[in-house]
């Protein structure tokens, strides 16, 4: 299908700068579209408007935020844009990353091209240096007449990664890299000191076409659905095949044929412990007509990562760490294999995903070792964790259904 976008608004040059972190040029461009001339020569005018707000206050041009300083152990750079649609047409917001500069160094600029997207810089930066550089969006879209959505940035450094050599060089690195740019400006007043690295960021606001790519309204990460199992269609109230299920999508789009949901971990079922972990939960499942199928690791790190500040890797004698972008299977694998090298959990903040909290502890169907398996447990009344626990022990499970569309 030919894409067919109308670009109504754009923020330009987002640059994230150590030392000096700053949002650079955010430029907003107004227009209205007019419909088919009626017999009355009334025209039908929808107006557009985008607003955006950072810390409560109405940006119109420039967004500066400013750092004493980037280092190892540094507290969080925590940047957050309001987007929000005063105009009565809904909206489709995208970002993408268009160049990354890391120093002066040619084998670390990046350049979106054929060979290399915006997806992949974003994993890039997220992950391959000590600093990491995390973006989300909240939802990729906003309705008309007042809904919204946040773009976030989160700049952080661990103080302790486990990764001695690489903090030491890219400090020492990033401190030539200063002298070298404060003596350049030494010798002509008028060249413009660089920032050790940059990124320009573009993000748009599009008119809301219902096309492949688009998000799909209806099913936003951690909306409830009540589903008959059974006879495979919604139902009215919770009881006999009528379950509570959440979806667990992180941006569900039109094109998607099925919507995945996870069934309410806090659900009492009628076979609700299990001593296996990779219990394929026949006693519970057998009338089913639902495709089903056990909840993986990749299912809630896809989900809790969409959190670039709190969600953290927790690991013995080390600094927490952001889980960052996970943006390709690749990444969630590696992911994966750090956490466990480490010895370690994942650790959320409950009240960002109330959806996967449950009183009791529930398996999570994946190996952590020869002995363990992966769990979800609440540790408290703010945090839960995705944990190594004996795979003799007794938790309950939490099926996963992947329905059609057409079925909801």
């Amino acid at each position: 299908m030919k894409k067919k976008h109308k670009v109504y608004i754009g923020i330009n040059l987002v640059s994230l700068f150590f030392v000096l972190v700053s949002f650079v040029s955010v430029t907003l461009a107004w227009f209205a579209y007019s419909g088919l001339l009626e017999a009355s020569i009334e025209v039908d005018v929808k107006s557009w408007y985008i607003e955006l707000k950072k810390d409560g206050d109405e940006i119109s041009n420039n967004i500066v935020v400013s750092s004493s300083g980037i280092s190892p152990g540094m507290d969080i750079v925590n940047e957050e844009i309001n987007i929000k649609n005063l105009g009565d047409s809904d909206a489709q917001i995208k970002y993408s990353i268009k160049s990354v500069r890391i120093l002066d160094e040619v084998e670390d600029y990046y350049e979106v091209n054929e060979s290399l997207s915006s997806d992949e810089i974003e994993d890039i930066i997220a992950h391959e240096y000590p600093f990491k550089i995390n973006m989300s969006l909240k939802k990729g879209y906003i309705l008309a007449e007042g809904d919204q959505t946040i773009f976030q940035v989160t700049i952080s450094w661990p103080l302790d990664s486990d990764d001695d050599s690489s903090d030491s060089y890219w400090g020492s690195q990033a401190y030539e890299f200063t002298q070298d740019e404060q003596a350049l400006k030494d010798l002509d007043e008028n060249y413009q000191i660089r920032p050790p690295i940059e990124v320009i960021v573009s993000v748009t606001a599009e008119q809301y076409l219902e096309e492949d790519t688009t998000s799909d309204i209806l099913y936003n990460l951690g909306d409830d659905i009540l589903f008959d199992v059974v006879n495979n269609e919604t139902c009215l109230e919770v009881g006999s095949n009528c379950y509570k299920a959440y979806v667990i999508d992180v941006n569900n789009k039109l094109g998607d044929e099925v919507v995945t949901l996870m069934l309410d971990p806090s659900s009492s079922y009628s076979s609700s412990s299990f001593t296996n972990y990779s219990s394929n939960f026949s006693s519970l499942t057998t009338s089913w007509t639902v495709s089903k199928r056990n909840l993986l690791i990749e299912d809630i790190l896809r989900v809790i990562s969409t959190d670039i500040y709190s969600s953290v890797i927790v690991r013995p004698d080390l600094s927490d760490v952001i889980i960052g972008t996970l943006n390709n299977q690749t990444r969630i694998d590696s992911q994966i294999s750090l956490l466990i090298s480490g010895n370690g959990y994942y650790k959320i903040v409950n009240s960002n995903f109330d959806f996967l909290v449950s009183n009791t502890c529930y398996w999570i169907n994946e190996e952590y070792d020869t002995n363990n398996a992966f769990a979800f447990e609440k540790i408290d009344v703010d945090n839960s964790k995705v944990y190594s626990k004996l795979k003799t022990s007794t938790c309950n499970i939490v099926p996963v259904i992947e329905v059609s569309k057409l079925d909801l």
